[in-house]
């Protein structure tokens, strides 16, 4: 019986040692941390972990908050009010609502937005809805580009809508071998992007220009609209044979090259293609060498801009030998099968 009282007296002591020793670390650990804190007066770093990890034991243990020293308590109960409301908004997000859009149809709505200026939001939504997209009309207007301009016809849908109704008239001046300068007069069909007419001379006057305007377009052949620059050689004479002819005249702005580019490109076509081999004697030579360039431009020289085709519809042919032709002594050549 005394062996038992005094293990149990034993363990006692022992236990009661234990709880002191604990007592005594914490107020040596506390002391240390009060030491630290007069040494380095400033705000202690605290990653992350350690956030979490202080708002952990708050939340086990709400008594440590009188136990910490180097963060106020109002701190760490800061930190887990704001945990909550993140980890709260984190789980409602995924709870529905409306389903967001893919860029896929993003891009869409704004390439039609782009390419159909007269479009508003119903137009783009009907042609969605046929293309197999389900989406709210409100998020069309919402994705559509702002500060769009009024809708407006420029010059590149003027001639897309009407260019088989549309001829091109520009000047190329040559010079001579004695160093005279000869003015030829190009016309052009936009439609099929044929050479219509060249006329040659030394002194391009407006009468001259409108009887030029007179046999390139014979009869009834006449196109609904002209395209010219500025030019002061078109006067008042050409003006009003062109209006005779039921054509409506569309001078292009100053300085706009741009503007009439269908013929300037044919005209840099023949410069690089025909006159930058030549040496021009006389008007009588510039004149034949620009009808069989024009003959050949016309039936045999192919287009990308017409599905590599050529302005007279060249047909394709699929049998019998191949014949090589020479143009403008053997500067080209046209291959046919014979």
């Amino acid at each position: 019986m005394a062996g038992l009282a005094n293990l149990l007296f034993g363990y006692v002591w022992r236990s009661f040692q234990s709880r002191e020793r604990l007592k005594a670390e914490i107020i040596v650990l506390r002391h240390q941390l009060n030491i630290l804190r007069r040494r380095a007066p400033k705000r202690p770093r605290l990653s992350g972990c350690d956030r979490a990890l202080f708002v952990w034991l708050h939340r086990l243990f709400p008594s440590i908050v009188g136990a910490i020293t180097i963060i106020r308590p109002e701190t760490v109960i800061g930190w887990h009010r704001a945990g909550f409301r993140a980890w709260w908004r984190w789980k409602s997000c995924n709870l529905g609502g409306r389903p967001k859009v893919d860029r896929e149809l993003r891009d869409l709505i704004r390439r039609m937005c782009e390419e159909n200026a007269l479009w508003a939001a119903p137009r783009i939504h009907g042609e969605l809805l046929k293309l197999g997209f389900t989406v709210a009309q409100s998020t069309v207007s919402k994705y559509m580009l702002r500060g769009r301009r009024p809708p407006s016809q420029g010059w590149k849908t003027f001639l897309r809508n009407h260019a088989d109704s549309i001829a091109a008239v520009d000047f190329l001046v040559v010079p001579t071998l004695t160093f005279e300068r000869l003015f030829a007069f190009v016309v052009l069909g936009v439609g099929r992007r044929a050479i219509l007419w060249i006329g040659v001379t030394t002194n391009p006057t407006a009468p001259w220009l409108a009887r030029q305007i007179t046999e390139a377009f014979p009869w009834d052949t006449a196109p609904s609209f002209l395209i010219r620059d500025n030019d002061g050689a078109y006067g008042k004479v050409f003006t009003r044979r062109v209006r005779s002819m039921g054509i409506r005249d569309r001078p292009t702005a100053p300085r706009s090259p741009w503007q009439n580019g269908y013929v300037e490109r044919v005209i840099g076509s023949i410069r690089r293609e025909c006159l930058d081999h030549v040496v021009v004697w006389n008007e009588a030579h510039l004149r034949r060498v620009l009808d069989a360039y024009s003959h050949y431009y016309n039936s045999t020289r192919t287009h990308l801009g017409l599905h590599k085709d050529a302005p007279y519809l060249r047909p394709v042919e699929y049998r019998g030998r191949i014949v090589a032709r020479d143009i403008l002594g053997r500067l080209h050549h046209q291959y046919c099968r014979m």
